[in-house]
């Protein structure tokens, strides 16, 4: 059997470990003199907001939220693959969003449980958990409004530096523009802009406790301790869109954690969560290592997920997370659902509805492609017009056959098989041989060779006999 294939990603990871060899590369916290001036050089599109400057409702109402949402074990790890294998993420998570949307990372989809809405009835498996979601979508909310206001300001102070001091000062905020009466407005059009790059459609709950993990990876490039999370871009985003993060370590620390403390680490105190910061594939810049306390949120900016890699760093505390994504709109959803076995029904029916309709739309595509595969038999079709046939529909049957295939693997593998009952993989669609209810086998294997073969006669036989 082959080995895992080797990515880009890959070959460019061991190749900056070939250059650090041996040594470790340096990075800033904020303790270190020279970090605010790196910040701004190099990081100047990663903003933080310390819990101060949050509302206390919202970090009342978050927090109990979060709370009930594991009290409710709504959490779970997810079955994610990384290089062709496999894996059990260390972080419990759960995606919250707009019904109907997913977010799909290294392999694996995630499928929204709906926060309410006013057009969309939502039930759920009880009162806490719709508060808890309700919390969340008021969380989405205002870090939705902060980032349109955190962009126009940092907008308004490039203008500046470019001495456009006239341009900055007659701009307007989003909800001054609408006051705007005729004519084009083009500052309307920057701030339609800056509300779409913020337009956040799901917030993925992450909650990891260290103390229950045997093992957790060493940061590599830098020495800055455990990671819960390693280095990395976050995938399937709308280009340039912000990502903003909600963090709540909920756990307290008692004199380890003391300011009296803080400064006697060398590099990053490892009693606190950090979020890690690098310059992607880059051995020359330092890098940054930013606390994390409770309540504390910050927004990483515009490129910044582009140009920039990060990762998360553990403390002692357990920690939840809340992380407002403006996801993109994906194919693959079918046996992505029932891979996550009956996880969505312990929070909310709402996906089998839509579920349910995806698998008679399915249902219809298989009919179709044996209507289509009986088309070649016609009389009526040349000989050249029945490879032209062939040749178009035999590529999109071996790559079918091939993700049944690789389903069939995944939802068997041992790891799948030690997860909790009803989080266990489901492998559906799936069905026997000889189903008198499904027109086309889910072996495809027969039919792909007989089509390879271009042997005619053989296709008609084999529909006739069925």
């Amino acid at each position: 059997m082959d080995g895992p294939k080797t990515t880009p990603e890959d070959e460019k990871r061991q190749k900056l470990l070939r250059e650090i060899g041996d040594r470790k590369l340096p990075y800033l916290t904020p303790k270190d003199v020279a970090f605010e001036q790196l910040s701004k050089a190099k990081y100047s599109k990663l903003h933080l907001r310390q819990a101060s400057c949050v509302p206390k409702e919202i970090h009342q109402k978050v927090q109990r939220g979060l709370t009930a949402l594991r009290d409710c074990k709504c959490f779970a790890q997810d079955l994610i693959q990384i290089r062709g294998k496999d894996v059990l993420t260390p972080v419990h998570r759960l995606l919250v969003g707009n019904p109907g949307h997913t977010y799909r990372y290294l392999d694996t989809r995630l499928f929204a449980v709906p926060w309410p809405t006013q057009q969309v009835e939502v039930k759920y498996s009880n009162e806490e958990i719709g508060k808890a979601c309700q919390a969340i979508k008021d969380l989405n909310e205002y870090m939705q409004s902060e980032t349109v206001k955190i962009l126009f300001d940092r907008d308004v102070a490039v203008e500046n530096d470019k001495g456009c001091v006239e341009k900055a000062m007659t701009s307007t905020l989003v909800e001054d523009s609408e006051s705007v009466k005729g004519g084009h407005n083009q500052q309307s059009d920057v701030n339609t802009e800056l509300k779409n790059r913020s337009s956040f459609n799901v917030a993925l709950l992450n909650y990891m406790d260290p103390s229950r993990m045997k093992y957790l990876k060493e940061e590599p490039y830098f020495g800055m301790g455990k990671m819960a999370v390693s280095w990395h871009h976050d995938e399937n985003l709308v280009e340039k869109s912000t990502i903003a993060v909600y963090s709540y370590s909920c756990d307290d620390l008692g004199p380890a954690s003391d300011e009296s403390n803080r400064n006697s680490f060398e590099g990053r105190d490892p009693t606190l969560w950090h979020v890690g910061l690098k310059i992607a594939w880059d051995i020359a810049t330092p890098g940054l290592a930013l606390p994390l306390y409770p309540g504390d949120c910050y927004f990483m900016l515009d490129d910044l997920n582009m140009t920039h890699q990060h990762c998360v760093l553990t403390g002692m505390q357990s920690r939840y997370s809340s992380t407002h994504r403006v996801a993109e709109v994906e194919f693959e959803w079918l046996r992505q659902f029932w891979f996550q076995g009956k996880r969505s029904a312990k929070l909310s029916d709402w996906w089998f509805g839509p579920m349910a309709i995806l698998e008679n739309s399915w249902k219809e595509m298989e009919q179709m492609t044996k209507l289509l595969l009986n088309e070649i038999n016609k009389t009526q079709w040349s000989f050249e017009e029945k490879q032209q046939i062939i040749r178009c529909v035999l590529p999109l049957l071996e790559e079918r056959q091939e993700m049944r295939k690789i389903w069939r693997i995944r939802c068997q593998s041992s790891l799948a098989n030690d997860l909790p009952m009803d989080e266990q993989p489901a492998c559906r669609p799936y069905w026997h041989s000889g189903d008198p209810g499904m027109p086309l086998p889910f072996d495809l294997e027969e039919i792909i060779s007989l089509l390879r073969n271009q042997i005619l006669p053989e296709v008609c036989w084999y529909f006739q006999r069925k």
